[in-house]
């Protein structure tokens, strides 16, 4: 099938380019970011652990708020793209389950770590980042906000019918994934270690 065919007219193009783009701006300046910030203190050297961490919030924000938007922009514009053999109001009854299970996971997931843990804040301050929790749905998954926290990408797709928005969920789901694993992980394991031998 033909790519044009599939996305429909060229402003869905413009708003997948622009999706993607997003997304790579978010996962990339944010962990460089915060590799900047645990090997060098780039926010926090000059001004302090508050309005350093203030300055890397309100930069992450912006990125993070026009990549949910551009992810909302090209559902929309690409709506009625997908062909699915089932039955239309089956698809949209798994994109609502699947968008009230990810929202839902992601905002018990926040409100269980607290607003500075979700803008990575122990990067900032790690003498005062508290241990691994098991509250909340950390109580059944590892990682909630990276995993079952981004199906809502999938549901907002599948209710809308856009084959370029799951499209961009695979992608925007593998690329938070991937941010986890280089960046994330590996600073909570040298936290971990440090902690540990404290």
């Amino acid at each position: 099938m033909h790519f044009q065919s599939v996305i429909g007219p060229s402003w869905g193009v413009v708003a997948l380019v622009y999706h993607l783009a997003s997304r790579l701006a978010y996962v990339l300046w944010v962990g460089a970011a915060l590799r900047r910030q645990e090997r060098q203190q780039a926010f926090t050297a000059r001004d302090g652990i508050a309005a350093g961490f203030a300055r890397f919030r309100r930069v992450a924000r912006a990125l993070m708020n026009n990549d949910g938007a551009s992810y909302f922009v090209l559902s929309l514009i690409t709506h009625d793209t997908l062909a699915l053999i089932v039955p239309r109001a089956v698809t949209v009854a798994a994109g609502m389950l699947l968008l009230a299970l990810g929202i839902g996971v992601k905002l018990w997931a926040a409100a269980t770590l607290g607003g500075k843990a979700y803008y990575w804040h122990n990067f900032f301050a790690p003498a005062e980042a508290a241990a691994p929790t098991s509250a909340g749905p950390y109580r059944f998954l590892k990682n909630p906000m990276y995993t079952v926290g981004n199906v809502h990408l999938y549901g907002l797709a599948l209710v809308l019918g856009s084959a370029p928005a799951l499209a961009a969920a695979l992608f925007d789901h593998a690329a938070i994934l991937v941010f986890h694993r280089v960046v994330e992980q590996p600073h909570f394991e040298r936290l971990t270690r440090r902690s540990g031998g404290a």
